[in-house]
């Protein structure tokens, strides 16, 4: 394919440093929904609501931006590389320990810590690929980084789907080991290190300010100065993280308990909205190239109100199944211009802080959607309408959002 093209124009610098952020993405994104998947068995295995799990989802969101500003102020400080292999070995460990939690209270801390290494990936991979990286092509690179998200839920949904049944048969300690069981391939990341020491070089653009021996720039001092754009990223990441989180976390839970779909199915199901989503990524992310980021954001979003019905009101499988690929086409299709779109309104010294503060802080604003949503669906009995209501108020928040927003499409990445 001609997007295509644009990767094998890399050099293999750049082509090692794009594969170990994606893969990073990939692999945060993974460990962070093998407990969307687990919701039901932890309720079960603690004996408590399923509402009370969900604090967990919310304790992670919650403690993103802690893990964004220390994470990306170290790595503005001193360097990409190396705090991007630290951030990696911290959530790996940690999501480890979730294997051991004796109960829901020692997960839930496990979790608000897992929260924020999960916090810091996102900006210091951003920035170590997009100041690698040539701004030609920009869009599809955007777009396929960000899908690294689906690509992660995609093979927590094939692990679930897979693993999750048979586990459920061993009893260790007393308990099943099924979800805990899952929670021990979290350690896989940890791998990852090993790479992105033998193969990653520094950010080009990191490595010529560090040269000039520029002072390491102040986060407060960037954001004082571009006050307004971060406050407008913080609303667009807020409308984001709604748009994701608001349709994909309880969508598992949904499959289960509104339609009785066993852990095979809703893993299969899973697994077909995240090729929906890892083509949105990239079709959206590489018309932004063309359209602009800001038309491709709000024509994604729109595009996903028609769907709603499929969605969260289908009534067989195959109607769900369709439902939840266009909706996922649509939010991650939103979803694959944002790398891209923060990265270059972003001012340099700080650039590995600015946007994932921005994105975290946006977690935090929507942390508590998915106890929200929870809670409302144990009130109304179903989950279908909540994630219709979801859909409706938040993609028309983000179209709305993103209008206000300036263009900045193939900005000049540079250490000033």
């Amino acid at each position: 394919m001609r997007f295509f093209s644009h990767f094998r124009s890399l050099t293999w610098p750049q082509k090692h440093a794009f594969i170990a952020c994606l893969l990073g993405w990939t692999l945060d994104a993974f460990d962070y929904f093998l407990l969307v998947f687990c919701i039901s068995p932890i309720a079960q295995d603690f004996h408590v609501l399923h509402s009370e799990v969900a604090e967990a989802l919310f304790l992670t969101l919650a403690f993103r931006p802690v893990g964004a500003f220390l994470f990306g102020a170290l790595a503005d400080r001193f360097g990409r590389r190396p705090v991007l292999m630290l951030n990696i070995a911290c959530f790996s460990v940690l999501e480890l320990a979730c294997v051991f939690a004796p109960s829901l209270k020692v997960l839930l801390i496990l979790r608000a810590l897992f929260g924020i290494a999960m916090g810091g990936e996102w900006g210091v991979g951003a920035a170590l690929a997009f100041e690698t990286l040539p701004k030609e092509g920009r869009g599809f690179f955007s777009g396929l980084l960000q899908e690294g998200y689906a690509m992660g839920y995609l093979i927590a949904a094939a692990a679930y789907g897979a693993l999750f049944k048979p586990l459920s048969h061993i009893v260790w300690q007393g308990h099943e080991v099924g979800w805990r069981g899952l929670f021990l391939l979290g350690a896989v990341p940890a791998l990852l290190v090993f790479y992105i020491g033998f193969k990653v070089k520094e950010s080009p653009v990191w490595l010529a300010g560090h040269a000039e021996k520029k002072p390491a720039a102040s986060i407060l001092g960037g954001i004082r100065q571009h006050g307004l754009t971060f406050l407008f990223l913080i609303l667009l990441m807020t409308g984001f993280n709604s748009f994701s989180h608001g349709t994909q976390d309880l969508y598992p839970t949904f499959l289960q308990k509104d339609h009785g779909f066993s852990a095979a199915l809703t893993g299969s199901i899973a697994i077909i909205y995240n090729i929906g989503a890892l083509l949105g990524g990239i079709v959206f992310g590489s018309l932004s190239e063309r359209f602009g980021r800001r038309r491709a954001i709000i024509g994604a979003a729109l595009l996903s109100l028609p769907v709603i019905p499929l969605f969260a009101f289908g009534s067989s499988l195959y109607a769900l199944a369709i439902g939840a690929f266009l909706m996922q086409f649509m939010v991650q299709g939103a979803w694959g211009v944002v790398p891209a779109y923060l990265t270059e309104l972003s001012p340099g010294p700080v650039r590995a802080t600015f946007p994932g503060l921005a994105y975290q802080l946006g977690n935090l604003l929507s942390s508590r959607n998915a106890v929200l949503q929870a809670k409302a669906a144990e009130h109304a009995q179903g989950y279908g309408g909540v994630l219709a209501m979801t859909v409706l108020i938040v993609a028309i928040f983000l179209a709305v959002v993103t209008a206000f927003g300036r263009e900045a499409k193939g900005v000049q990445m540079t250490a000033d």
